[in-house]
C-alpha cells in the first residue's frame, strides 16, 4: 500500500510539473477590452474574435510549437480601469504582447504603462493621437479618425456638399475626431457652419439637433462618435425630421448600429473597412478571401454578423502570432521590431505596410465609403 502511495505521489507531482511546465512555455497574449459599458458592442465582437482564434491556432499546434494563452480583463468601458488591468497584465500576468483597448480613452491610459514596460501593445481603437506621434511600443488596426473625416469630405464635395454640422460626442474617440476633422475641413473646401457635442451616455440629444437644424444655409451632418450615442442622435435626427445627407465616422461599422438606429438608419454614408461588404468585393481583390473567411468563421461560431471592430482584433492577433513568428521566440524588443517590420499584410481592415515612421500602415484607399440601405450595407455610388 505505501508503495503504491508512494507511485501515485510521485506520478502526481510528475504530472503537476509538466502542467507548470506547460504553462510557463505558453505565448502569453494580454487584453483589455470593453465587454460591457457604452462600448460593448465595439467590445464583444473583440473578445469573441481573440477567443474563436486563439482556440484555433492551439488547436492547429500553436505558435512556433507552444500554445496561446489568452489573459483577458473587461474594463467596462471605463479608461480608468483600463490603466488598472494594463498594470496587471504586465506586472502580475507577465504577457507577451497586448492586443486590445477598444477605445480610444482605455488605450490611452494604458499608453504610459505598456511604453515604460517595453511591452508590444496593439489597438484596437480609431484616433490618431495612438500613432501620432509615434510611440516606440505601441500600434494599432483600425483606419484613424483624421482618415474617417477624410473620406467623409471626399464624399461630400463630389456632391457639392459644403456647409456641413458636425456633431460630436465627447468621449476621447469623439475629441480627437473633432478635432481632426476641424482640422482637414479646409483641404476639403468644406466649412463647419455648426459644432454641436454630445455626452456618450446621453439619451435625448435634441436640443443640439434643433440648433443644427436652425443653422442656416447647412447643407449636411457629420456625427462623430462610438457606441450607442450615435444610434440615439440618428434617431433623434429623424424625428426632428430633418432630411439633410448624414454622414457617421466608422466607430458605428457594426450591425448592431443599424438594429440600435432602426429605419433611421437609412439612407446614412460612412467609411469602414471592406470586412462589412465582403461578399460584395470582385473576385480579385486580395481582402476578399480575408474578409469573406473571417466573416464565415465568426457567423458560424458565434451565429451572429461580423462587425469592423471583430475585425480589428482579428488583424491586431494575426499581426502579433505573424510578428512572434518572424522574430522566432517572444523577445519583446524583436516582436516589437518585427511588428515595425511588418509588410504586406492583408487584413480585413486593408493592407498594412508598417514603418518606423507609421504605426498603422493604412492608407485612405483601405476605407469604402458605405451607405445604409434596405437595413443593409452598400457601397455608396
Amino acid at each position: 500500500m505505501k508503495f503504491t502511495l508512494k507511485k501515485l505521489t510521485v506520478a502526481t507531482a510528475l504530472a503537476m510539473s509538466a502542467l507548470v511546465a506547460t504553462a510557463a512555455d505558453s505565448i502569453k497574449i494580454g487584453s483589455v477590452l470593453s465587454v460591457t459599458g457604452p462600448a460593448a458592442f465595439l467590445g464583444d465582437p473583440e473578445i469573441k474574435t481573440l477567443q474563436m482564434y486563439v482556440e484555433d491556432i492551439n488547436k492547429k499546434g500553436g505558435v512556433l510549437g507552444r500554445q496561446l494563452e489568452l489573459v483577458h480583463y473587461d474594463d467596462g468601458s471605463d479608461a480608468g480601469k483600463a490603466n488598472g488591468f494594463a498594470k496587471r497584465l504586465i506586472d502580475d500576468d507577465k504577457v507577451d504582447v497586448i492586443v486590445g483597448g477598444t477605445t480610444t480613452g482605455s488605450t490611452m491610459s494604458m499608453a504610459p504603462l505598456v511604453e515604460k514596460a517595453g511591452v508590444p501593445f496593439i489597438s484596437l481603437a480609431g484616433a490618431v493621437v495612438i500613432v501620432e506621434p509615434v510611440k516606440k511600443w505601441i500600434f494599432k488596426t483600425p483606419h484613424t479618425d483624421r482618415m474617417a473625416a477624410e473620406k467623409v469630405f471626399e464624399d461630400m464635395k463630389k456632391r457639392g456638399l459644403t456647409k456641413v454640422a458636425l456633431f460630436s460626442e465627447t468621449s476621447g474617440f469623439g475629441q480627437s475626431g473633432k478635432k481632426e476633422t476641424e482640422g482637414v475641413a479646409a483641404k476639403y473646401g468644406i466649412t463647419l457652419v455648426a459644432n454641436e457635442t454630445y455626452g456618450p451616455k446621453d439619451t435625448d440629444m435634441s436640443p443640439q439637433l434643433t440648433k443644427i437644424r436652425n443653422v442656416p444655409g447647412v447643407q449636411a451632418v457629420f456625427i462623430f462618435g462610438l457606441g450607442q450615442g450615435p444610434a440615439i442622435a440618428t434617431k433623434g435626427y429623424k424625428q426632428l425630421g430633418m432630411t439633410l445627407p448624414l454622414y457617421h465616422a466608422h466607430g458605428v461599422a457594426s450591425e448592431e448600429f443599424i438594429k440600435l438606429a432602426g429605419p433611421a438608419a437609412e439612407g446614412v454614408r460612412l467609411p469602414a473597412a471592406a470586412l462589412l461588404i465582403a461578399d460584395k468585393l470582385a473576385a480579385n481583390d486580395p481582402q476578399k478571401p480575408v474578409a469573406e473567411g473571417y466573416a464565415k468563421a465568426f457567423n458560424a461560431k458565434w451565429k451572429t454578423d461580423v462587425s469592423t471592430f471583430g475585425g480589428h482584433a482579428y488583424d491586431g492577433l494575426m499581426m502579433a502570432v505573424d510578428a512572434i513568428k518572424r522574430a522566432g521566440g517572444t523577445d519583446k524588443a524583436k516582436v516589437r521590431d518585427a511588428i515595425e517590420a511588418t509588410k504586406g499584410f492583408v487584413g480585413t481592415g486593408g493592407m498594412v505596410n508598417m514603418s518606423a515612421t507609421d504605426h498603422m500602415g493604412l492608407d485612405l484607399s483601405a476605407f469604402k465609403l458605405l451607405e445604409i440601405k434596405g437595413g443593409d450595407w452598400t457601397l455608396a455610388k
